[in-house]
């Protein structure tokens, strides 16, 4: 009998001045970036806590809290890599990754190759852009994304053991 589990992540993120937009690893034009400890890539956080929750590894909070200087501004890619690498020596592989990024602002068709390849660059080349599934979604101005105040994103995966 396979192994096969689901991984649900979620993040969200305010929007601030003063930083540069980070999604999916890569750096989109926008008048404003989102506040946070790390660059705040709201989409590798929602995608690291997908693969880490049913691999029992914790949750990014736990591994890389904000308490820590060590991961101040530091690229959410980089944490993505050294999670694959713990999720990967625990036996697991991933399967899929399907994300929903829930904004007004940005456009994100335009950014969804370059995401992917960066997020499988994250993962050794092992997860094929393919096996990533990304879109954007609005809600048609309501609720804090719609005024433009943030972003958030939902992540399932399907993962199994190796």
């Amino acid at each position: 009998m396979t192994d096969l589990r689901i991984g649900n992540g979620f993040d969200v993120h305010a929007f601030e001045q003063g930083r540069d937009l980070i999604i999916g690893g890569v750096k989109i034009p926008h008048p404003e970036g989102l506040a946070g400890h790390s660059d705040a890539d709201v989409l590798t956080h929602a995608i690291i806590d997908s693969l880490l929750s049913p691999s029992n590894l914790g949750d990014i909070g736990k591994l890389f809290p904000d308490t820590d200087p060590a991961y101040k501004n530091i690229s959410s890619i980089i944490l993505l890599e050294k999670v694959y690498e713990k999720f990967t020596d625990a036996g697991y592989r991933i399967i899929n990754i399907d994300s929903v990024i829930i904004c007004d602002t940005p456009k994100i068709a335009p950014y969804t190759q370059l995401m992917k390849q960066a997020l499988s660059k994250a993962m050794k080349n092992e997860v094929q852009p393919e096996a990533i599934g990304i879109k954007g979604k609005t809600t048609e101005k309501l609720g804090f994304t719609g005024r433009g105040e943030g972003i958030a994103v939902y992540t399932v995966s399907l993962i199994s053991r190796k």
